[in-house]
C-alpha cells in the first residue's frame, strides 16, 4: 500500500520519514515508553533511525504494518507514534501507540486512535481491531477505553517484551462500535441459560 496521511482537527497522522530520528529518538528516553513498550532500552539514536528509515517504510511496502507519526497540525511537533498491523486472522489487525511525555493528558491518541480505527475499518477491509497492552499500563488502557474499545479479558503471558513474558490487557473494536459497516456478518454468541 502506498503510505498516506489522515487528518483529525488537530492532528496528522503521517508515515515516519527519516526526518523524525531525532524527535522520535528524543521521546523514546521517556522511561514510561521504555517500560510499557516494546522499543529497546536503552534507546539509541540508531533504534530511531532504523524505525524511522527501514522498519516503517518496509511495512507499508509489504502491507504488514502501517506506522504513523502523529503530529500537531499547527506546528508539527510529534506527539506520539501509532501503528496499525496485520494479523493472522483475516480482517483483523491490531493497534499500539505511545505519546510523548510532554503530550499526555491532552486527548490527542485517543483522537489518533479513533481516526486510525475508522482508515482500518473503511480502507484496510478490518473486521476487528485488537489492542493489547502489558496489564498495569493504565494510560494505554484509558485510551483504548476513551476511543470505544471493549476489554474483553487478561492473556496469561500475552506478551513478550524485552525477553520476559508478560500479561496483558485485552480489548477490541468492531466497525459497528463507530457505526459502520463490516465487510462480513457477525452473529454475536448467545449466552446459554444454564440451570
Amino acid at each position: 500500500m502506498e503510505p498516506i496521511t489522515l487528518t483529525t482537527d488537530r492532528l496528522l497522522l503521517r508515515p515516519f520519514a527519516p526526518g523524525d530520528a531525532e524527535e522520535v529518538h528524543a521521546a523514546c528516553q521517556d522511561p514510561d515508553i521504555q517500560r510499557w513498550t516494546v522499543v529497546p532500552s536503552p534507546y539509541g539514536r540508531t533504534d530511531a533511525e532504523l524505525f524511522t528509515r527501514q522498519f516503517s517504510p518496509a511495512g507499508w511496502q509489504d502491507d504488514s504494518m502501517y506506522n504513523f507519526a502523529v503530529v500537531l497540525r499547527d506546528s508539527g511537533a510529534l506527539t506520539g507514534a501509532l501503528g496499525i498491523n496485520r494479523r493472522n486472522q483475516p480482517g483483523t489487525y491490531e493497534v499500539g501507540f505511545w505519546t510523548a511525555g510532554e503530550h499526555r493528558g491532552r486527548g490527542y491518541m485517543t483522537e489518533a486512535v479513533r481516526r486510525a480505527a475508522h482508515w482500518t475499518f473503511t480502507s484496510l477491509g478490518g473486521d476487528r481491531l485488537e489492542w493489547r497492552a502489558e496489564t498495569g499500563n493504565v494510560p494505554s488502557r484509558a485510551v483504548a477505553l476513551r476511543a470505544g474499545f471493549l476489554m474483553e479479558g487478561d492473556q496469561r503471558s500475552g506478551l513478550l517484551n524485552k525477553g520476559v513474558r508478560r500479561d496483558t490487557w485485552t480489548g477490541a473494536l468492531l466497525p459497528s462500535d463507530l457505526g459502520l459497516p463490516g465487510t462480513c456478518a457477525y452473529l454475536p454468541a448467545v449466552a446459554p441459560v444454564l440451570p
